[in-house]
């Protein structure tokens, strides 16, 4: 080695003071100069440099996020709730283009058979089953990130319960778009989603993430079978008596589910939904 850098230079390079072309090539001389970067690790501040690794080590372990996350944060919705979003299992790519599929082959066998019952009836379950799956030690593999977060259980539930429910009415309503025969009569699964959603989600503190929403998409499916054998016409849930008691169950779930809001924090061992316990909220 015929050179080696100026101390001055060294200093401003600590300083962040040094220009090109001094700057490449200080850079390019202490990758092989052992004595210069001696000199420098002797001029720089050890308190800064310690602050700057610590830095560094927190850069290179940040998860990276992803384009649906980083949405949800320039939306003002906070880090932490943020991943835990984008973490939701049925957001991902494989249920929404499993829900896509349903629709689609859906809304062909509609326009075929011209009779919106098929899709007036799945078309509600899509939400629901969306809800039950997002939830739970068995079915959510980010179900540990989430007990640990600083959210309780019930605003968790009720976070992906909006971005499930919003996500599944809205793949609902572009299907709804592609039978615009039927008029105001395509859009007839609104009401009864929102209650069956509402309604699962009031029996999960009894119930469980899964059982309780399945029992009421069972139920719902008897009701369908039932209308179905004694309609003469349009099916009862879908006529204007059926979409008030729609809308009337789904305003009862809504008001039973607040009141048993509490119980989504539960740690009781007899509880179905122990487990499902978090922090205090931020």
């Amino acid at each position: 080695m015929t050179w080696h850098v100026a101390e001055e230079d060294l200093r401003a390079y600590v300083r962040g003071d040094l220009a090109p072309p001094l700057l490449w090539s200080a850079d390019t001389h202490l990758t092989a100069c052992a004595d210069c970067r001696a000199l420098l690790a002797d001029l720089s501040d050890p308190v800064a440099l310690d602050t700057g690794w610590e830095r560094l080590d927190a850069e290179l372990d940040a998860p990276r996020r992803g384009v649906f996350e980083g949405l949800l944060v320039r939306c003002g919705i906070s880090d932490h709730s943020a991943r835990l979003l984008a973490a939701t299992p049925v957001l991902r790519r494989s249920w929404l283009l499993a829900v896509v599929f349903v629709l689609t082959t859906t809304v062909l066998m509609v326009r075929l058979a011209d009779n919106p019952g098929l899709f007036l009836g799945l078309a509600p379950l899509l939400p629901l089953a969306g809800v039950a799956l997002s939830y739970g030690p068995v079915l959510d593999p980010t179900y540990e990130m989430a007990v640990v977060a600083p959210l309780h259980g019930f605003r968790l539930l009720m976070l992906r319960t909006v971005a499930v429910l919003s996500a599944g009415l809205v793949l609902n309503g572009l299907a709804t778009l592609a039978l615009p025969a039927y008029g105001l009569r395509a859009l007839a699964w609104l009401l009864p989603a929102l209650a069956l959603t509402a309604t699962g989600l009031a029996l999960t503190p009894r119930l469980g993430p899964v059982l309780g929403p399945a029992l009421v998409g069972v139920v719902w499916t008897a009701l369908l079978l039932i209308a179905r054998v004694r309609a003469h016409g349009t099916p009862a849930p879908f006529t204007a008596a059926g979409q008030l008691v729609a809308a009337l169950v789904a305003a009862v779930a809504v008001w039973l589910l607040i009141r048993l809001r509490e119980r989504f924090d539960s740690t009781s061992a007899h509880t179905p939904f122990a487990g499902f316990t978090h922090g205090s909220a931020a």
